[in-house]
């Protein structure tokens, strides 16, 4: 509130009214009444301002420390107004929104020394009513006249202050305080204090959102560049610092990098920021960034700035991210994630446990891992633990069957293809790159293409079909077979490059029938996961449940425990699965329909592991039809999918 000027000696015989009989006179302004009796309530002291109520040395230079931006751009603001204060004996003060003084900037407050008065809180609980209290309590710019402040000492000066706001709360108070009254001239001071105040409550405003813009730039996964003319690098986020560093260009001081990209960038006229600043745009380009200490590459985005009146480019902002990077996101974005960790393979057989302990040993290390065991043994789970308990765990876990694709897309699903000068696609070798690439079936895979992956394992390196280009890949190789892959390489049937890479780190996982057992832990073990999946309750397998699966030799090993183990839990209506809840066979029934249903003769044979001799037992009928029948269905007997 600024009122005009008052009669000082009325001010002056209301304030002794007051202070002597607590009695106020009509004409004292209401919110300077209010605060008198405030200050009453505290018992401030009249005589002097006292500087008891201070902070300590550290807690000023703490609270110092968390405003020094305040404080600093106030600074700033008075440094061409300092005759202005001189010349009028004004002190100007900047406090916190507790009124604890932050920093006296001028003229001593009160013939104070500014160690004194710094870290002093002078809220109307330590001094009474000052200019100080009635804007921290009114929110709004106070002129007070000296006989209406509360301590004597100060009634022949005149005092403002006003609040300064961020986002809608009130952080700081500037306050002017005239040693005279008679040379403080209010329009003058006041026309000041405003420019002062919406000074740095803007510039606090503006430094919030910059803080906030640049911890946004700071955690999103692309590096950041703003560059000027002769390629010199304003500003760069987080990321963009670290690249920057790793090829020479750091901060010197607190407003250049002390060095231009063209300096150090060896190709740098052939790259989209030189094309910028000729005006061209360039969007998710893939570049090759040529440095003497090694190439980079990335996926860059850049996009002319700022322009002068005669259209030139006089800026360019830049966004780019590492392709390595890129294809680690696509990837976990993919859901190229590993689902099992090794303690999902359950089992207290002296075989499997045996078999357990040397996965969590070899996933510690870095060798490429073979696992081998027959289909059905947990072989990708396996490979999921051995992933999640390595080094590579932050990494994608990629997943190709080798059986499943013609060799011609194989080679380019492990290495990638140029389909022409601007598209180009990685393959599965690079997108694993920083994880694990898991490869089944492995024995499955042409001799040329196991050579070339073998090379590309040992020097770590890969290129794409029809590109000349070597890509750097840290990646770990696990593979799988159902048999016996040292046989296979010595027949000439598997690459022997690729067998020499694996052959160091080597996992048989024993079939079902050598590890009975634990039937009865895995079979809880699949009724808990299927009850989490499914979000239903849970059941148990009883001990005759379990005896009966112990009876049978599980030729398609745990993944036959798992289908029959399944049928059982969604069609026993209790809690507990007994043995004439268990169906070996799954939800096929063995009747005649195998003979005219190809499909039903499949899964029964499946059932019986692909053996001709137990399908033979389980249908009732000699090898003889059962021959007639597969070349009936048009199958071969060596070849069965379990």
């Amino acid at each position: 509130m600024i009122r005009g000027p008052r009669s000082r000696e009325k001010l002056k015989a209301y304030y002794d009214l007051y202070i002597n009989t607590g009695r106020l006179d009509p004409n004292v302004n209401p919110e300077v009444a209010a605060s008198w009796a405030k200050s009453r309530s505290h018992n401030a002291p009249t005589d002097r301002i006292h500087t008891d109520h201070r902070l300590s040395r550290e807690e000023l230079a703490a609270r110092q420390r968390l405003h020094k931006e305040a404080i600093t751009y106030l600074r700033y603001l008075t440094n061409n107004l300092r005759d202005f204060f001189k010349e009028y004996d004004i002190s100007l003060l900047l406090l916190d929104e507790e009124c604890v003084i932050l920093k006296s900037y001028t003229m001593p407050f009160y013939q104070m020394t500014p160690g004194e008065i710094e870290g002093v809180r002078v809220g109307v609980e330590e001094i009474g009513t000052s200019s100080v209290s009635m804007a921290c309590d009114l929110q709004q710019p106070f002129w007070l006249f000296g006989p209406e402040m509360w301590v004597q000492d100060s009634h022949e000066s005149d005092a403002c202050s006003a609040p300064i706001f961020v986002d809608k709360k009130m952080r700081y108070i500037i306050t002017m305080v005239g040693m005279h009254y008679q040379n403080m001239p209010q329009e003058a001071v006041m026309a000041v204090l405003k420019t002062l105040s919406y000074g740095l409550e803007n510039y606090i405003q503006q430094q919030i959102r910059l803080k906030a813009q640049e911890a946004i730039l700071d955690v999103i996964p692309f590096a950041v560049y703003h560059v000027q003319e002769g390629s010199e690098v304003a500003y760069a986020n987080k990321l963009g610092l670290q690249r920057l560093k790793k090829i020479g260009i750091g901060r010197k001081d607190s407003s250049s990098f002390g060095t231009r990209l063209s300096d150090v960038v060896m190709n740098y006229r052939h790259t989209p920021i030189y094309s910028g600043f000729q005006g061209v745009p360039s969007h998710n380009r893939e570049v090759t960034w040529i440095t003497p200490s090694r190439t980079y590459e990335d996926i860059t985005t850049v996009v002319p700035f700022e322009r002068d009146s005669e259209d030139v480019v006089r800026s360019v902002v830049a966004i780019s991210m590492p392709i390595e990077d890129l294809r680690t996101m696509v990837a976990h974005a993919a859901g190229f994630t590993a689902k099992y960790s090794l303690s999902s393979m359950v089992g207290a057989s002296g075989a499997f446990s045996s078999v357990k302990d040397k996965a969590q040993r070899l996933a510690k290390g870095r060798n490429h891992i073979l696992l081998q065991g027959e289909s059905g043994t947990g072989k990708q789970r396996m490979a999921h633990g051995i992933h999640q308990a390595s080094p590579f765990a932050t990494g994608p876990f990629i997943t190709l069957h080798c059986g499943d694709v013609t060799p011609e897309i194989l080679e380019q699903e492990i290495f990638g293809v140029s389909v022409s000068r601007e598209v180009s696609h990685p393959g599965k070798l690079e997108l694993a790159s920083g994880g694990t690439l898991f490869i089944d079936e492995v024995e499955k895979m042409p001799l040329d293409i196991a050579r070339e992956l073998a090379a590309s394992l040992t020097t770590m390196e890969s290129s794409r079909i029809g590109e000349d280009t070597s890509r750097p890949i840290n990646v770990r190789l696990v593979a799988a077979c159902d048999t016996e892959l040292r046989r296979l390489t010595e027949r000439g049937s598997f690459d022997s490059a690729l067998y020499g890479v694996l052959s160091h780190s080597i996992i048989r996982i024993p079939p079902l029938r050598n590890r009975k057992e634990d039937i009865g832990v895995l079979g809880e073990h699949i009724l808990a996961e299927l009850a989490g999946l499914h979000q239903s309750k849970g059941k148990t397998l009883a001990q005759d449940a379990v005896d009966f699966l112990m009876t049978y030799e599980w030729p398609g090993n745990i993944k036959q425990l798992q289908n029959v183990i399944e049928h059982a839990f969604f069609r026993t209506a209790g809690d507990v699965i007994h043995a004439e809840d268990i169906n070996l066979f799954g939800d096929i029934t063995l009747d005649a329909r195998w003979k005219e249903d190809k499909e039903v003769f499949i899964k029964v044979w499946r059932v019986a592991g692909g053996n001709i001799s137990r399908l033979s037992t389980l249908l009732h009928v000699s090898r003889v039809t059962l021959y007639r029948y597969l070349k009936k269905y048009g199958l071969d007997k060596n070849k069965i999918d379990t």
